[in-house]
């Protein structure tokens, strides 16, 4: 293997910015160790060296049902099977209520993209939410979602997020990029779901909105490391017209139960932490970095403290859509507090937008825990197929 030279991780550490010709390098040809360090010193001046983050939040999936097939998606369910869902509010308030009492401060809420659901349906779950759950930061749907609402009401992207915004909606998560490369899409089934152009669509119009996102990248489904950072220069231009993402988090792709289960090379524990150190350090307009404890495990994901993250995500209280692929990791907020302080840290509990909301839900002081989470309820199983509350729709 070539050894990269030095002078581009000491450019990087001058404050140069690395071009994609350099990313592509570092990752084909870098030091791990070497990479590791240089994203570690960037991760250090832009935030607190002694400290790392993490959020009490809730993945909630009102509805498993999805008109695409996407190769790498061992959620999705047909409409009409039998074991395909639509939450009623009754089941979503119940899962918000367990969220606050174990100390939550958001949720992530995303579904499939389900062709028989109004746009009215968005709008009434999302005041529904807001109204009795105020405190909750509602970081919701995702660029496949919203770029089919768009289709649905033919009405402008910025128009659609807006009114998602009024009822609701105060930032929108990074889901459904996998890789922003239009023929690895084609390959993996998701083109049609969000082409890249799209993906962009919704994020910078939400932006222009006032809104905050997150710029996510699921890597290792055959994609070629030059795809791979066509993907991070996508998302760094779009930063560098908006400002608006929050964090970037990359993940590897999980395959049990998917189409492409035994068709591609997974990417391992160390391809996962040289590709988060080199986005640390071409991102340099992205303040927070994540690590993935999620698909590569506590301990990888304590390593990547030390390669670039800064922070360690949600502790999962619910978690279906990774874990239908095989990721079956778990954590607790002791859990959670004890891997960032072996690692060196001092463990800060935040919100889901850092200190970017200013909104009523994000300005007070952290919510105490009702309920330990060894004294918590053991979470419900999705449910079979169901009416929603006010007869909208039937999974």
């Amino acid at each position: 293997m070539t050894r990269v030279s030095p002078p581009i991780l000491e450019s990087a550490l001058a404050g140069e910015r690395l071009s994609s010709e350099d990313a592509v390098t570092l990752l084909r040809d870098g030091d791990l160790l070497e990479v590791g360090a240089a994203a570690n010193e960037i991760r250090n001046r832009k935030n607190d060296p002694e400290a790392a983050s993490y959020i009490i939040d809730r993945n909630i999936n009102y509805t498993n049902v999805c008109i695409y097939r996407c190769k790498f998606c061992a959620f999705y369910r047909p409409d009409g099977a039998d074991d395909a869902y639509v939450l009623s509010w009754d089941q979503i308030g119940e899962k918000i209520r367990e969220t606050i009492d174990l100390g939550g401060t958001g949720v992530l809420l995303q579904g499939g993209v389900h062709a028989k659901l109004p746009f009215s349906f968005y709008e009434e779950m999302f005041r529904f939410i807001k109204k009795n759950f105020p405190s909750i930061h509602l970081h919701a749907l995702s660029a496949p979602e919203v770029y089919f609402l768009q289709k649905l009401t033919k009405q402008p992207m910025r128009d659609v997020i807006a009114r998602l915004r009024d009822a609701g909606l105060q930032s929108i998560p990074g889901g459904g990029a996998e890789i922003l490369e239009d023929s690895v899409r084609r390959e993996i089934w998701s083109l049609t779901k969000a082409p890249v152009e799209k993906w962009v669509d919704v994020h910078e119009s939400a932006h222009a909105l006032g809104m905050r996102t997150t710029a996510t990248m699921m890597f290792g489904v055959g994609e070629t490391i030059e795809q791979r950072v066509v993907h991070m220069q996508v998302v760094r231009d779009l930063q560098d017209r908006t400002g608006g993402f929050t964090a970037w988090i990359p993940w590897t792709f999980q395959e049990e139960n998917t189409a492409l289960d035994g068709q591609v090379r997974l990417a391992g524990g160390h391809e996962y932490l040289k590709t988060l150190a080199v986005s640390r350090l071409f991102f340099d307009n992205i303040r927070h970095v994540q690590g993935s404890w999620v698909t590569q495990g506590p301990k990888i994901g304590q390593t990547s403290l030390a390669f670039g993250a800064d922070d360690l995500g949600s502790i999962m209280i619910e978690e279906n859509v990774v874990a239908a692929a095989g990721a079956r990791n778990h954590m607790d907020q002791a859990g959670m507090e004890r891997i960032i302080s072996e690692a060196g840290y001092r463990p800060v509990q935040r919100r889901t937008l850092y200190d970017a909301c200013q909104d009523p839900c994000c300005t007070g002081p952290l919510p105490v825990p009702r309920v330990p989470f060894a004294d918590s309820p053991e979470l419900p199983s999705m449910p079979a197929s169901r009416d929603i509350d006010d007869g909208i729709a039937t999974a």
